[in-house]
């Protein structure tokens, strides 16, 4: 081929015109982005007080605050739930007698929204009392508890409390027994039955699920017999607040302990922050201020303190109003609504 011919050729192919770039492809049709989710809403929470009156054969009586100071009683003063589990002791030292009652019930909403309650079945037992609610009306079946029953000699197993150790997410149950012997430096300090020395001591068991439970061990020994233990997380410690059930020298009244963890161990007990004949403790936080409730059982009223620290405490007892007749029971905390359809009770018929 001559050059000028080959010449000719590349000038007519670079004069043609470039081909049309092909067309855009539209993007494939995507779902529309969902609303952003909204907050889910807490519902407030509404002071209530479990209790029981006279010997606790009536069963667990409610009341409620709107303040933590001035409680007014449930369903007309009425119990709630009646007590279904028979157990051993009508009274302090009966042995050989049978009771089904409701003493000192413990109430605490679990992380599901179910209400526990643990209470003391009879007085010389060696188990307690667990039923549980979703509205503080309607109760499953009772169930006893044998925490003791491995301890042949013991007295009995009194005023259980519950506690939820959220580092853990698991349940304390706390609870008192004596078992004659077991503390021989502090057991002729105690008070004398025909059965030995009722030396108390504070136990507890943990359990998950309110079927399965660990076994029962030691949470806290004092040097000094201790009975109505109950726990409360303040900032990064846990504190134990107890009955001191010396009698002799007589003190019953009320100590305080603390550990880095709920179910211990617990330091040395500071000395009493309550009068002579107090127990019962329960407490509650409301506006700044940790309230402790206690049962002055020898004087048949309530009275309570306050403190920040559980180091200072300041009196209470005449700014606080309470149910007649009120005995060793748990401030807790439950949804208004709960609130709302335990006070239809009042107005109608069960």
């Amino acid at each position: 081929m001559h050059a000028r011919t080959v010449l000719l050729l590349a000038l007519l192919t670079a004069c043609r015109p470039a081909p049309a770039p092909a067309p855009a492809r539209e993007p494939a049709p995507t779902a529309p982005s969902p609303p952003p989710a909204r907050a889910a809403r807490v519902e407030p929470s509404a002071f209530l007080f479990s209790y029981f009156t006279r010997n606790g054969d009536g069963g667990m009586h409610l009341a409620y605050s709107e303040d933590g100071t001035t409680w007014l009683p449930i369903n007309g003063g009425r119990p709630i739930v009646a007590p279904a589990i028979t157990g051993n002791g009508l009274g302090w030292q009966g042995w050989d007698s049978k009771a089904a009652l409701m003493r000192d019930p413990s109430i605490l909403r679990g992380p599901d929204g179910t209400f526990h309650m643990v209470w003391t079945i009879a007085w010389t037992d060696h188990g307690i009392g667990v039923a549980h609610s979703k509205d503080l009306i309607h109760w499953s079946e009772q169930k006893r508890i044998g925490v003791m029953d491995h301890e042949p000699t013991a007295l009995n197993a009194w005023a259980p409390d519950l506690f939820y150790d959220e580092a853990k997410r698991e349940f304390v149950i706390v609870w008192a027994t004596s078992i004659p012997g077991r503390f021989p430096a502090t057991d002729s300090l105690a008070q004398r039955t025909n059965r030995g020395r009722a030396d108390h001591r504070l136990y507890f068991v943990t359990t998950k699920d309110f079927v399965t439970y660990s076994r029962a061990r030691l949470l806290y020994d004092g040097g000094f017999a201790a009975i109505d233990g109950t726990i409360a997380k303040v900032g990064n410690r846990y504190v134990l607040v107890m009955k001191d059930e010396t009698f002799f020298p007589e003190r019953r009244n009320l100590r305080v302990a603390f550990a880095p963890n709920a179910t211990g161990p617990y330091g040395r007990a500071a000395p009493a922050f309550t009068d002579l004949h107090t127990e019962g403790p329960s407490i509650l936080r409301t506006g700044g201020w940790w309230y402790v409730y206690y049962d002055e059982y020898t004087r048949g009223h309530y009275g309570a303190v306050r403190t920040k620290d559980f180091v200072t405490f300041e009196a209470y007892r005449d700014s606080l109003h309470t149910p007649r007749g009120i005995r060793h029971g748990s401030a807790f905390l439950a949804p208004v609504s709960v609130l709302a359809g335990l006070k239809a009770l009042d107005t109608t018929s069960r």
